[in-house]
């Protein structure tokens, strides 16, 4: 008799024990009755019914996921590889329990399948210049699927995006000629503005005749100054203009030296 009277004490004591639960700051649990829902309860000391309530912990914290890598093909039929890792929480861990057999699994299945989808409609070129703006698309599909689910989705960041040898060597061929034609063009774009530079300065040497004679004499210093055995002398533009103005009035007086009419 005083056998069975300890058991029983035993097993009041033990089910006495198990009714009461500490939960962290942090953690909820949703508690069932009898397999319904009944409410979420904590954080701190939570008295639970033994047999007839359980209770299921949920961590409220922000949990990490790493994505592993995913075969795609991009808009322009580039086979890349690309892993990201995924930050989320639960907001609703009623939601978390009831809806959903286990969100940590289907969290990170959906974000492989999003992963894949949303990268696949875009270019190479978009895939490693846009990032940011791809972490942002695969967050708002995510936190919009997962909202049932009671899941806030607070950031996705594609990690690594590896790609074929070959295609790494066609992209610094690809480079290396967008280089080229950048230096082109800035060549071009120097030419074009020394012209425009000259014709100025020759428009404004035109309107100015002192201007060209002190341009000649700046000329014969520098020439003066430098060890050559050739040295031409300019010929001022006046002179020209004088020597011009001669030859067409012989040409108009004739032969006879009398003008014609």
């Amino acid at each position: 008799m005083e056998i069975f009277t300890l058991i029983i004490i035993t097993l009041v004591g033990g089910l006495l024990i198990s009714a009461f639960r500490v939960l962290r700051e942090y953690e909820r649990g949703v508690v069932f009755m009898l397999g319904r829902f009944y409410k979420v309860k904590g954080p701190g000391l939570v008295i639970i019914i033994p047999i007839i309530q359980q209770m299921v912990r949920v961590d409220l914290r922000t949990l990490v996921l790493d994505i592993p890598s995913q075969d795609l093909i991009t808009r322009d039929n580039v086979s890349v590889k690309v892993n990201a890792v995924l930050y989320f929480r639960v907001v609703d861990p009623e939601r978390a329990i009831i809806n959903v057999e286990n969100y940590m699994e289907a969290t990170g299945q959906l974000a492989q399948t999003t992963l894949r989808s949303v990268l696949g409609q875009h270019e190479l070129d978009e895939l490693l210049a846009e990032r940011e703006r791809l972490n942002s698309d695969v967050q708002t599909i995510l936190d919009n699927q997962t909202d049932q689910w009671g899941i806030k989705v607070a950031n996705v960041e594609i990690k690594h995006v590896d790609i074929d040898e070959s295609m790494i060597r066609a992209i610094a061929r690809q480079a290396e000629a967008e280089r080229e034609r950048r230096a082109k063009i800035i060549h071009a774009d120097g030419e074009e503005q020394a012209a425009q530079k000259l014709v100025e300065a020759a428009e404004s040497l035109a309107r100015q005749p002192e201007a060209m004679q002190l341009r000649y004499l700046q000329t014969l210093t520098e020439i003066a100054g430098e060890k050559s055995s050739t040295i031409v002398f300019p010929l001022p533009v006046s002179l020209i203009g004088t020597m011009q103005r001669i030859l067409e009035s012989s040409s108009a007086d004739g032969p006879d030296g009398q003008s014609g009419g």
